[in-house]
């Protein structure tokens, strides 16, 4: 079947100066011509067209696109498999560059001014950001949320080695409370679920007992939370929930 350049050029989405061009440098010369001398283009033609086009989106230019294509040792099977290559090649490349850029505002807008080695090295397998969507619809609107994102802007490397670094001696110290076979209202158990409150106050927001108490209820109630705590020690987070309302009640 034969193709005028009109219809070429609007099957293919490019321009008819375009298609002048190519063939003006030789990369696509149509295979015939009327009598009047207007192109005439066919089916291999087109099949060419579509793997400059190809080629073109991967950044080729139109000099190396002629020798790969005029390579007698090339056939189409060979020309898709190394389309296929590149393309997965940039589509890896893409996918990096989309997950940098995601780190990026997902730590902007947390305030968490960490590089990726730093961010391991601070929290692990745990990422403050997995669900910073969900917490900004949650509190977004709250005076604790907006206390916890200003202060969380200003904290360095040092700063959160050292937050992680009291978390952990606090873990400790509530693991071997449980071990001791301390009920959760007891004294000692209730004076670690203060300082856990203190913390929180210390690091991030003022922690009311009110707020305190909505968060023991959350740790087992949602098994992200849950699972955080289990890590610690198993059973920790249904202890710690108890010793929190145990804790506010006392002091109420």
């Amino acid at each position: 079947m034969a193709y005028t350049v009109g219809q070429v050029a609007k099957t293919a989405r490019v321009t008819v100066r375009t298609l002048h061009h190519y063939d003006e440098v030789g990369l696509l010369s149509p295979s015939g011509r009327t009598a009047a001398g207007y192109r005439r283009y066919d089916d291999a033609d087109l099949e060419r067209l579509q793997l400059i086009r190809y080629y073109r989106e991967l950044g080729f230019p139109l000099d190396e696109i002629a020798a790969i294509l005029d390579d007698p040792g090339a056939d189409p099977a060979a020309h898709l498999r190394r389309q296929h290559e590149l393309l997965t090649g940039q589509i890896g490349k893409l996918q990096e560059m989309v997950a940098a850029i995601e780190l990026a505002m997902e730590a902007r807008r947390m305030g968490i001014q960490l590089t990726p080695e730093e961010r391991f090295e601070v929290f692990g397998d745990f990422d403050p950001d997995a669900h910073a969507e969900e917490a900004e619809q949650r509190w977004g609107g709250t005076d604790a949320y907006r206390e916890s994102t200003r202060r969380a802007a200003r904290y360095s490397k040092e700063d959160w080695l050292r937050n992680k670094a009291e978390n952990e001696d606090w873990g400790r110290r509530v693991a071997a409370i449980m071990d001791s076979g301390a009920p959760a209202d007891s004294a000692a158990a209730m004076e670690l679920a203060e300082e856990h409150r203190q913390l929180i106050s210390r690091w991030f927001y003022e922690c009311s007992y009110e707020i305190h108490t909505g968060l023991a209820d959350m740790y087992v109630a949602d098994p992200r939370f849950t699972a955080y705590y289990e890590k610690i020690r198993p059973g920790l987070a249904a202890y710690l929930s108890e010793a929190i309302h145990a804790n506010a009640i006392s002091r109420a």
